[in-house]
This record gives C-alpha cells, structure tokens and sequence, in this order.
C-alpha cells in the first residue's frame, strides 16, 4: 500500500481542520447555505433524502486493517441519526413496505469507495479528524472534479497483468487532488486503470479508461480510451491512444480533461459529462487533444512527464508486504492438502473455486469475502463486520484488504496453506458465501432507501432475488451471472453492463423497473463492453423476481452444454428472453 509523506498526512489534517473551521462557521451562520455547500461536498458530504450522507475516499481500492477498524468505529459510534429523522424515515419508507434501516453501517461502492448513510453533520468534523488518523478523507468523493481513481482488485498481484497500475493509479491521485485548473469541470469525472489482460476494472464505461500494456519492442504504455459512461446516454470510451508511453500519460491526461473543461457544455447537466463532447465532436475533440498534448510538450516544457525516480519513489510503496516465516511446504504438497480438505467438505470446495483466484505468487492466494448475503444489502458491512474484516485482514493478509467494483472486499496475501483456516474464520463472520460472480453476487445501489436522487427502492428488489435463490447447486447449475440493479437513471448500481440490468423508474409517483440484458462491463466472461437491450415497458416489483425466473428459465431451455447466460442470450438473441420476460407480466396479474 501507498504509505503517506509527511507532507501527504499534514495535507490530510490541514483539509480536516479546514473542514471544521468551515462546519463552525456555517452553524454560527457566518458561513451562507449556498457558501458552505460546496466545501461540504467537495470533502465527501452529501445531504440524501433523510440524513447528511458521507463517501469516503479510497484510492484503488486499498485498507489497511487500522483503516477498516476506523471505519468499523466510524460505524459504530457516528452512523446514527438524531430520533426525529430517524423516526420520519422510519415512517414515509415504511408507507413503502421498507421496514427496516440500518444503522451503524458502512457501505462498499461500485467506485471503491465506503459510505455512510446517517452520520449527522454536527459530527462530521469529527469523523474528519478520524479519518484523518489513519491516513484517509472525503476529498473529492463528490463535486464536479475528478473523483476517485478506481482498478482491478487484483492490481499488482494478478497472474495475466503486464505491469503493476497502484503507482500510476496513485500519480494520477496526487496530480488530481485540488488540481487549481480542475476543481469546477461541467461535471463529474472518472477515472479507471488496469495492468492486466482481462478487464476487471470496467474502463470502457469509465471518462477516462487506462490500459497499461507492451507493445511490440516490449515497452510499457497505454492504451487511452476517453468518452465512457453510463447515465440517460450510456456510451461505450473511444481509443485516442492505442499505445502511448507511460511516462507522457500524465501530460497527456492534462490534455484531455483541458480540453474537457474548455468546451464541456454547462448549460445542462445532462448533457455534460465528457461522453457527449466526445460523441458530438468526434474526430474534432481528438484533433484538440492532441493539439493540447503537442502544445504542452513543446511549449509548456512538459511539466507532467514522470521522472524516473519519482515513479521509483511511489512505486516502492507497492512491494509485496513482509508475510510471516513459513516451514517450506512445497505447492504439489500444499494443493494435495486443498484436494484432501475439498473432498471432504462440498462447501469448502465450492469456495475454493468460486471466491479464490490465482496469485502471482505461486504460495499465494487472493480470496474474495463475500459482502451478499440474506438480511443485509449488496456492499452493506456493519461496525462488528468491519472489524472483524480488519482481524482477517491482519491473521491471513498482511493487514491489506481491497474494496472490490463488485462490492465485495478481497484479501489479496494469503498463504495457499492458510486457505481451509481463512474459510472456517470467514464461515463464522458469514463472509464465506460461495457465490462470487454467481446470480446471488449482484450489484445494487443504494436506492430509493437513503439517497435523494433515486426514483425507486433496489435493496428490497435486491432482497427478494437473493432470497429466491438459496439453493448453492441451484445458482452452480445457472454458472456465473451479472445482475445489477440501480435506483434511477444516474447508473450507481451500473445496471446498463448487467447481463441482467434492473433500473428503477417512476410512474405516477409509483415504484417500477425497467429490465435490459446483454450488458457487458468488458470483463472476459462477458466481452467487449456494452449496454444492455430493454425487453419492455417498466416491470412492478412484485413482477421483478418473476422476470428474473422467467429469463433463467429460457437460458435454462436454450443453453448448449457448458454454455454461460450471456453466451446462450448471444447466440440465441433476445427475442425469446423479452417474450419469456413479459409473459411474466401476465402472470403476476393474473395471479393477483
């Protein structure tokens, strides 16, 4: 993990004393509504349908074990919301048939972020200050700047990558935060980076996409997609760069957004995001890219080139951990253990093959602690989880763990002899769910729930799938599926890449979603990144589960031997699917 300079940990703590000089002001009403708005913003703070929301920053990804144990007292001490707002919340959504929610939790995100939903913002300084302890913050987790710096879960220790992306991941961090020319863009911007081969980090759907590769004489650059998105408009990135060397990639990121900040539109939000300068101008928005990176090499004396050293400097951060002294144990002795142990507990060996994956480290593992289970929402992790996340973390892990894209969070050094261990201790926590990228493993958002913006609840669509399918040989048998459900057009649930996308829309001030499949995020089961075909008009939520069954059912009449949902759905088209989804519509009514 990146370790702060003092300089990045007095930058830290100044912004979180900033941040309280600011609260102060504003509750002595020194400080106007519309003043203080901004500044709360830009240091994470959203004010949601019922109580101050607040995202917390984590670059790529990566925890400490002392950060989750923050964020686990975070958690426990602050996410709690004064009685009369909890008592209004408690009322109107339960007029809607929510009857429970939550406190004291946190809330893994699609971006790798954590959330919380009910902190009050009388004690927002103080969370600040405790953030602050362990080296993290809220900066520009909202606003129109550049937001978090997402990559694969696996960085630096996946067996298919060219290169390691956390050092340049963290550069473009540095180079990003408060940048002085960036701060006001037309909207918010993203950014997405992967070193390996397969595209676990969805950068296709991303503003800005970074593929780290080599190219033919076996030097290291990128490939620069710009233009993704998802939203009213979801639109797939386009290649400005097929290959440009690593060391420009900073000036080169100064050019597009320069060129983004210039002639992005403004006068109406949903139209500004950079995928539609890059869709209307086409060719002319390249053109200026490359005029900006040619005028900032040649005039400006590229001042955004990465020295050597100071790549040296952040990449030394990033070296495999110190992990504790072991008897050697060769890996044909330690595999004949894992098939021992397998073979005598069908749900060990269900784990080992859906939530484990390879390491670059042959003795190593990464194992996934799955975060969907029954009675908690996808990504919802409670202050007793968190810590307990955080003794995993340092008994298996070296202290690290990683927020996922998928909501999960991954353990990424743990010893292959460790592995029947970490299952029984993960099994206790209820983290051992054997269901990584099957149906149950889906992504939702918050939804209509906690945030402001959503037109619909997802965690009770959520719920109602997760409880329908249980049966482990069941999901086994229907093989690796993506669901995604988002609570309105702002996409956070990411369901336009779901092979199966569920998005909540209102009629007549109504509860309804709408159902698309064929989406892709760009990952090798589901290839090249794509939206998703809607199969109709708007289901009910009590439809919702039927549809589901319904489009299973198909893939399960359809489907050749040994082929995935979103292969079957290829090959066959969507037509028998939409038909099979909307005749579920009928039932439910006819069933009522």
């Amino acid at each position: 993990m990146y370790q702060y300079t003092d300089f990045d940990r007095q930058f830290v703590h100044q912004r979180a004393a900033q941040f309280r000089d600011q609260l102060e002001r504003w509750q002595a009403g020194k400080l106007a509504e519309d003043e203080f708005r901004p500044l709360r913003l830009q240091n994470g703070w959203y004010v949601q349908r019922y109580a101050p929301m607040l995202r917390v920053a984590v670059p790529y990804g990566e925890l400490s074990s002392a950060q989750l144990r923050v964020l686990a007292r975070i958690a426990r001490e602050y996410d709690e919301p004064e009685a009369e707002v909890y008592k209004t919340a408690q009322k109107t959504q339960g007029l809607l048939g929510t009857h429970k929610l939550p406190t004291h939790y946190g809330h893994f995100t699609t971006r790798q972020n954590v959330q919380y939903n009910w902190i009050p913002l009388s004690k927002s300084a103080d969370v600040m200050d405790l953030l602050a302890s362990v080296d993290m913050h809220g900066i520009q987790t909202s606003g129109n700047c550049i937001r978090n710096i997402t990559s694969d879960e696996r960085a630096g220790i996946a067996v298919d990558e060219a290169a390691d992306p956390r050092p340049f991941a963290e550069i473009m961090r540095q180079w990003s935060t408060l940048h002085p020319e960036f701060a006001f863009l037309p909207r918010k911007f993203k950014i997405a980076i992967t070193g390996a081969a397969e595209d676990r980090a969805a950068t296709g759907w991303h503003d800005v996409g970074l593929k780290l590769l080599k190219n033919e004489a076996g030097e290291l650059g990128f490939r620069v997609q710009v233009g993704g998105g998802m939203g009213r408009t979801p639109i797939i990135g386009t290649v400005l760069r097929e290959f440009l060397p690593w060391n420009q990639i900073m000036n080169y990121l100064e050019a597009v957004v320069r060129v983004y900040n210039r002639y992005g539109r403004r006068d109406n939000m949903y139209k500004a995001r950079i995928k539609i300068l890059v869709k209307a101008e086409g060719q002319r928005y390249i053109d200026d890219v490359e005029a900006e990176y040619k005028q900032i090499l040649e005039h400006d004396g590229a001042p955004h080139t990465i020295p050597q050293a100071e790549f040296d400097r952040v990449a030394a951060s990033f070296v495999p951990p110190q992990l504790a002294t072991r008897v050697f144990q060769s890996a044909e002795q330690t595999d004949a253990e894992l098939r021992a142990q397998a073979a005598d507990d069908v749900m060990f060996a269900r784990w080992l093959q859906r939530n484990v994956a390879p390491h670059k480290n042959p003795a190593l593992r990464a194992v996934t602690l799955s975060f969907k289970r029954i009675g908690q929402a996808p990504g919802d992790a409670s202050a007793d989880q968190l810590d307990t996340a955080a003794r995993l973390a340092d008994r298996f892990s070296a202290g690290e763990a990683r927020v996922t894209h998928d909501q999960n969070l991954l353990l990424p050094w743990v010893h292959a002899e460790d592995l029947h261990a970490l299952w029984l201790a993960a099994r206790e926590a209820g983290f051992a769910s054997a269901n990584v990228h099957l149906l149950t493993d889906m992504i939702a958002c918050p939804g209509g729930d906690f945030c402001a913006l959503a037109n619909a609840r997802s965690i009770p669509i959520a719920e109602a799938i997760t409880e329908r399918y249980q049966d482990l040989d069941e999901l086994d048998d229907l093989g690796e599926i993506d669901l995604h459900i988002s609570g309105c057009i702002n996409s956070c649930g990411h369901h336009h890449s779901g092979h199966i996308g569920i998005l909540g829309v209102d009629k007549d001030g109504k509860e309804w979603y709408q159902v698309t499949l064929g989406g892709s995020d760009g990952s090798a089961l589901s290839g090249a990144a794509q939206p998703g075909k809607v199969v109709g008009p708007s289901f009910s939520a009590a439809e919702v589960p039927e549809v589901i069954e319904a489009v299973l059912n198909t893939y399960r009449d359809t489907r050749e031997a040994g082929e995935t949902f979103i292969d079957a759905l290829r090959r066959v088209g969507i037509e028998p699917f939409k038909a099979a989804a909307n005749g579920a519509r009928f039932k439910v009514e006819e069933a009522a």
